[in-house]
């Protein structure tokens, strides 16, 4: 039930998807909110201290979240699976994942480019590098953003997929991913 077969994912799998793409989709709303505040806004210094804290919280359960994926087995893909959909199916994934460190990556050159750590929630701190190479934050800033528009898009068509797959093929796999099958 928590742990993957290789007909179904497990509870653990199932959660930590959701609550990924919650926070994915939530952070990168934030950011485009965050980037139109002024100086005078009440939000000028909560919200990229809120920011951070998730994006920290997420990249530590994307961790979590890898390890799990390798110490567990897929689920196989069903048969009515075109050999490119799989493919691609595997292509997009990792993409994701790639883009998700990038993007966790970048944010903590920004943040530490100062050489002050992250609090998260001020229940812990994340040590910050400093500036490890010039113009460090504008860089990252750059690498950042474009890469959160590159998920941002990869989702968008990891949506679609699922939902081509759920209307137009009638299988299980966005079932799969909301429900523990038998």
């Amino acid at each position: 039930m928590f742990r993957n077969t290789e007909k179904s994912y497990g509870i653990t799998a199932i959660l930590v998807h959701w609550i990924s793409a919650i926070a994915v989709i939530g952070l990168f709303a934030a950011g485009v909110w965050m980037v139109e505040l002024t100086y005078y806004s009440s939000w000028y210094k909560t919200a990229p201290d809120l920011h951070r804290s998730v994006g920290i919280l997420l990249f530590l359960l994307t961790l979590a979240r890898i390890a799990w994926k390798f110490a567990n087995p897929k689920p196989a893909p069903l048969t009515k699976h075109k050999n490119w959909e799989v493919k691609a199916g595997h292509l997009a994934h990792g993409a994701i994942y790639l883009l998700l460190l990038l993007i966790m990556c970048s944010g903590y050159l920004i943040s530490t480019a100062d050489g002050r750590g992250i609090s998260v929630f001020n229940l812990f701190e994340v040590p910050g590098a400093g500036e490890l190479f010039n113009g460090q934050a504008d860089i990252a800033g750059f690498v950042h953003q474009y890469a959160a528009y590159s998920l941002i898009g990869l989702v968008v068509i990891h949506m679609l997929g699922a939902f081509k797959h759920h209307f137009f093929d009638k299988d299980s796999t966005l079932v799969r991913m909301i429900t523990v099958l038998k």
